[in-house]
């Protein structure tokens, strides 16, 4: 059963009557750059895989017509509006885009035989149909090269749907990427991928219901693609700033960007076409240093300066910036402007989260405190659809300072459920907070009563006034979040809390992405596996012999750890596996059992009790944690 949305609160329709006035909406440049070099939209949008399942549809999103109502941050509704137009848009002459049909855009080149195909998004589906979209308008160009300007799944997971991974080994197409792409694709997706799904499915509001009281859009994009994610391994390694490879005819000068918006990263210039990709560098919005789903605090000091070189760079010989989500600035004037105010927007959150830290001020405290200067607040493009000046600032805290915020007192809290039973207590019992909770929320103070009854339903999960309370509460967070990744996680709260788990919709460790990891990678993703106490007595060891590039390894379990190592070995393990590296990724989806080894084509030597007692120490992730709930 699902439940039924509530209206939006007094408190929270005052908020957006305020917005609507404060906010420069009479500025409509964006309005005039999003549907510009219009060409053909997909008619209907649905993409669907090959079992009929629904993978996007961008028309559930043609409610976003019109004012913004009382449920949708004005400022928000407006970014969804831009970012919804669908279609294939020309850039300039021989430069395409697809937008609107995933999180990402798929921008296509046009080369002297052929195209260049860049970011080709998330899933195959979508990328085949976006392939699809082009040809039919512009003819039926062969893809004569693909780029990956990023490691992030939404900028090659849907790579097999625009080429093969025949053609790339036959050297027709080459794919281009920047240094540490696959290691930090496949690790991203693997090592902590089962939480970042499943925190990623909250944060992109996939099993939300489309509409003006559930999910508008997350900012970025809309939402993600649920298709097939797959990975075709690059050919051809970009290493160095200034580095200039001509494809099919196509001129393409890189810029390095490790460790800005991703920790492998690239912008490229097409001197011929006076035009500058910026990847995710420069986009509509103020970006994530730490993403709600999860991952490495990202460097805005390394970004901004980033954008500087950018700027240097190709500023003079740019005529048109256009990026991997949102849409092109045109103009050489706008469009160094547009990437002066990025540069100064991540700037100015690390250098004035530093002055603060070195005052003694925490990342909450300088969250609640600082603004962003006028000039910058009055750019559409620094706001916080996607990251946020609040959550940033928190970042910035962490990555030079830590969790701990020096005060003793928070130096060994309770965690939540021992931390909520004591709260409810000292508060005079769950009813009590609930009472209070509720005078709360009804004079708007969403804030406090979502972190109390948070309290309530870690103490007694089971009382269901609380949990009803909170959801409201969360639902009315929701409605009033510019971000929408923050609306998109209250909502999806409070879904869970009314309707019960919904799990991880997209699953972005894939068999092509599990196909890539080393035997180094693997053997840490076995690691990651071991569950500690249950293997404390255990003892073995593994011997993995690799043919296809003569390597070995010796694989450990002691003390509960599970370690390797590639150094010639004195003495025999108690079993032998040998085969290939693919057959040795294999393992990763089949399992070390006698099934999985003989599925994979490995042999194996020696006493093969020793892999089920690995096996039985295995403890792999949940994609259905809780998370609004103990």
């Amino acid at each position: 059963m699902t439940s039924t949305p509530n209206a939006a609160q007094p408190s929270i329709t005052e908020q957006q009557a305020e917005l609507r006035a404060r906010l420069p909406f009479d500025d409509t440049q964006d309005f005039e750059d999003a549907p510009r070099g219009l060409v053909a939209r997909r008619v209907p949008s649905a993409v669907t895989a090959e079992d009929g399942r629904v993978v996007w549809d961008n028309d559930t999103y043609a409610f976003l017509k019109g004012e913004a109502p009382d449920t949708v941050n004005p400022s928000l509704w407006r970014q969804s509006q831009l970012v919804a137009e669908q279609g294939l848009f020309e850039v300039v002459e021989g430069i395409y885009q697809v937008r609107g049909l995933d999180l990402s855009n798929v921008t296509f080149i046009e080369g002297t035989t052929g195209v260049i195909v860049i970011d080709p998004l998330i899933s195959t589906e979508t990328a085949a149909a976006a392939l699809a979209l082009y040809r039919e308008h512009r003819g039926e160009r062969p893809v004569t090269g693909v780029l990956y300007t990023h490691s992030h799944v939404d900028h090659f997971g849907g790579v097999k749907g625009v080429t093969t991974q025949e053609d790339v080994d036959a050297g027709r197409v080459p794919v281009i990427a920047p240094e540490g792409f696959t290691e930090h694709a496949v690790a991203e997706n693997v090592y902590a991928g089962t939480a970042m799904g499943r925190r990623a499915a909250y944060m992109y509001g996939a099993a939300l219901a489309r509409g003006p009281q559930g999910q508008v859009g997350a900012g970025l994009g809309q939402t993600a693609s649920t298709g097939t994610v797959t990975l075709v391994p690059p050919t051809l390694i970009i290493t160095t700033t200034g580095q200039e490879e001509t494809v099919d005819g196509v001129r393409m000068v890189f810029q390095m960007a490790p460790n800005t918006e991703a920790p492998a990263e690239l912008l490229i210039h097409f001197p011929d076409f006076r035009a500058l990709c910026t990847a995710e560098d420069a986009t509509h919005t103020l970006h994530n240093l730490l993403t709600l789903r999860g991952a490495v605090v990202r460097d805005p000091h390394v970004w901004s300066h980033a954008i500087t070189e950018t700027i240097d760079l190709f500023g003079d010989e740019t005529d048109v910036v256009f990026a991997s989500h949102h849409w092109p600035t045109w103009g050489q004037e706008r469009a160094i402007a547009f990437l002066e105010t990025q540069r100064d927007l991540y700037g100015y959150l690390h250098d004035q989260s530093l002055r603060l830290i070195n005052k003694g001020w925490t990342g909450s405290e300088i969250a609640e405190h600082l603004q962003l200067p006028p000039a910058l607040e009055s750019s559409w493009n620094t706001h916080g659809y996607y990251g946020s000046v609040s959550h940033n600032l928190k970042a910035i805290y962490q990555r030079y300072m830590g969790w701990f915020d020096g005060n003793p007192a928070h130096l060994w809290q309770h965690p939540p459920v021992e931390a909520g039973k004591r709260y409810v207590e000292f508060m005079g019992g769950a009813d009590a907070v609930v009472t209070k909770a509720r005078g709360s929320f009804d004079a708007g103070d969403y804030r406090w009563a979502a972190e109390v009854l948070s309290h309530v339903v870690f103490a007694e999960p089971g009382h269901s006034a609380a949990r009803a309370l909170l959801a409201d509460t969360l639902e009315q967070l929701g409605y009033g979040a510019e971000n929408g990744t923050w609306r998109n996680f209250f909502l999806s709260g409070a879904t869970e809390l009314r309707d019960g788990q919904f799990g991880t919709p997209t699953v972005t460790a894939a068999p092509d992405i599990i196909a890539n990891l080393s035997p180094a990678m693997l053997f840490d993703a076995l690691a990651i596996q071991i569950d500690g106490p249950k293997a404390w007595d255990e003892k073995l060891s593994v011997d993995v012999q690799l043919t296809d590039v003569d390597e070995r390894y010796r694989v450990r379990l002691t003390n509960g750890v599970l370690t390797y190592s590639s150094a010639s070995q004195k003495t025999a393990a108690d079993v032998t596996l040998t085969g290939t590296v693919p057959a040795l990724a294999h393992l990763a989806v089949t399992g070390l059992t006698p099934e999985g080894l003989e599925q994979a084509g490995i042999e194996v030597e020696g006493d093969a009790s020793a892999l089920g007692r690995l096996t039985s120490v295995l403890d792999p992730g949940d994609l259905d944690f809780a998370i609004v709930t103990p």
